[in-house]
């Protein structure tokens, strides 16, 4: 009975670990840092709106054009940033989540 309460346990913890996200990764392999992305998105205003604003992003957050665009298309597809009718987007969770 031990047995199958222990395969029972691990077969659970199989499709938990299947539910589980796989890390962000970058144009280079790298793991990107979703926080160090929202922490610099949100030190310019919540808004990513023009190529200074995408420029500032990568320097604060040490990641490329590519990554950026990425972690931007990421957080639109979760609904976690929403398109802005000047062709931007603004971010909507965390520090940026409008009250």
């Amino acid at each position: 009975m031990k047995v199958l309460k222990s395969v029972a346990g691990l077969a659970a913890l199989g499709v938990l670990a299947g539910c589980m996200e796989a890390p962000v990764t970058g144009s280079s392999g790298n793991r990107l840092d979703v926080e160090a992305y929202d922490a610099a998105v949100a030190s310019i205003g919540c808004a990513l709106v023009t190529d200074a604003d995408y420029g500032a992003v990568e320097f604060q957050a040490g990641m490329t054009r590519e990554e950026v665009l990425a972690l931007t298309q990421r957080k639109l597809s979760r609904g976690q940033a929403v398109q802005l009718e000047t062709g931007g987007i603004r971010l909507t969770t965390g520090t940026c989540a409008v009250a």
